[in-house]
């Protein structure tokens, strides 16, 4: 897969039916095709925001008819080519630009394979895949039941009695597969199969059960394979091309960028308080009371808090104003002057490169790794059990909704963990989930301004 830029974009790529298959991509072999940079990264997106879903729909217990749903909306949403016949192409290089994104941690590996495979398993079932051509891709051995074997009264009994106590229908000619029993471990463990001198007989609806794990068993080689190459040769070769987009990727922010509040506008400093109990996020709620109670914030809180209180409309005027009250009873006045108060004007782009800076995503803020006497961070991922449990208690969270909410945090689900903290203090649901405090104050202020409405 070669990439190409801008001046090369009237090159072909290749089309969907150079070696087009019936069958669901394997993604055994990097596609030979040439790739817009553009494209490289706008389909990647596409793609994330697909992987992405499934694993929020997972995190909240979703049933199975409800993820394959989710896992067709989202697929028809975001990875659809505007000419259908490159559907294929996209769904390719896509996949491939996000090994190369997730294979170099193992903590990324691990992610990018369950989603990639509960996406494999769901539109394995959703877009009736050719089962034969896929078994022989995979390599796995198989023999069809033949109208002979399948016509032992016997057999059929045992078949028969095996599908009713499983709800499953019954088996019929031609849609009957042998495999070693092996092969098929959950559904040997679910008693789900017949097993008959080492055979177990598949049913074509069962065929995901052994076809899956054989996906995700090359697609872990595959990531690690991938890792090393990454290592050795392509980081440095695509150092000032694509390295930098591979490299964002993996905590890239994919909704609106908060640059600055359009729908409230500007919040003021004799509000900030009210404001900041009822409509800040814990993160931001937590680094607003350590700055009131210390008079002191280090950079990255400071960076932290900073940008957010920009995004939800603090002007640069009163932002000055609000930090010099605070620091300068520290510091005092003229030291915040001069080593402080640049900063803040830098990040409003007024010093320096002039760089209009936005607001920390949610992935940013749980990727980062704050040190001793720091505040910064989320607090689902960065704080103990107990320093959890006492901060959401204070701002309010009922002792039933607090237990699912760490729950959530313990299993490292830390955006759901917020989403949940977000429905119980507002006593209504958020089914976008919260991917950014800035969307979560956005969120608030418009309920709150629904009740005051209301009440009035």
């Amino acid at each position: 897969m070669d990439v190409i830029d801008r001046s090369q974009k009237n090159k072909p790529s290749a089309s969907s039916s150079d070696g087009v298959r019936s069958t669901l991509p394997l993604y055994r072999t990097a596609p030979v095709l040439e790739v817009r940079l553009e494209d490289f990264e706008r389909f990647a997106v596409d793609r994330l925001i697909v992987l992405r879903g499934i694993s929020d729909g997972l995190a909240r217990g979703k049933k199975p008819d409800e993820m394959e749903k989710l896992v067709r909306d989202l697929w028809k949403a975001n990875m659809r080519h505007p000419q259908a016949s490159e559907d294929l192409n996209k769904d390719l290089i896509s996949h491939f630009v996000l090994r190369l994104v997730y294979c170099r941690s193992e903590e990324l590996r691990k992610w990018f394979l369950s989603m990639e495979t509960t996406l494999f398993r769901y539109r394995f079932k959703l877009e009736n895949s050719d089962h034969l051509a896929l078994m022989n891709e995979l390599g796995i051995t198989y023999e069809v039941v033949s109208s002979t074997e399948f016509g032992d009264n016997n057999l059929r009994e045992n078949l028969n009695l095996v599908a009713r106590s499983v709800n499953q229908p019954l088996p019929t000619p031609g849609g009957l597969f042998k495999v070693s029993f092996e092969q098929v471990p959950e559904l040997v463990a679910t008693r789900k199969v017949f097993i008959q001198k080492g055979y177990a007989y598949v049913g074509v609806n069962q065929v995901v059960s052994f076809v899956v794990p054989h996906f995700r068993s090359h697609l872990s080689k595959a990531l690690v394979l991938t890792n090393r190459k990454w290592t050795s040769m392509i980081r440095e070769q695509e150092k000032d091309r694509l390295t930098p987009i591979v490299e964002a990727l993996a905590t890239s922010y994919l909704g609106p960028d908060y640059g600055q509040d359009r729908e409230f506008g500007e919040i003021s400093l004799k509000d900030i308080d009210q404001v900041a109990r009822t409509s800040f996020p814990l993160c931001m709620q937590h680094l607003f009371n350590a700055l009131r109670e210390d008079h002191h914030l280090k950079h990255g809180g400071r960076m932290q808090l900073g940008l957010f209180l920009k995004g939800v409309g603090l002007k640069l005027d009163d932002a000055l104003a609000f930090w010099k009250a605070e620091f300068s009873q520290k510091v005092g006045s003229e030291r915040f002057d001069k080593e402080y108060a640049y900063g803040i004007r830098h990040n409003y782009g007024k010093e320096g490169k002039r760089t209009d800076y936005t607001p920390y995503s949610c992935q940013k803020i749980i990727l980062s790794t704050p040190g001793v006497g720091d505040h910064h961070g989320c607090p689902y991922r960065h704080f103990s059990e107990e320093n959890l449990r006492a901060a959401l208690g204070k701002m309010g969270v009922s002792s039933r909704a607090l237990e699912d909410i760490i729950e959530k945090a313990k299993t490292r689900h830390y955006q759901l963990a917020c989403t949940l903290t977000f429905e119980a203090l507002h006593n209504t649901s958020c089914d976008a989930g919260i991917n950014h405090p800035n969307q979560y104050f956005s969120e608030s202020q418009k309920i709150l301004k629904e009740k005051n409405t209301s009440t009035a």
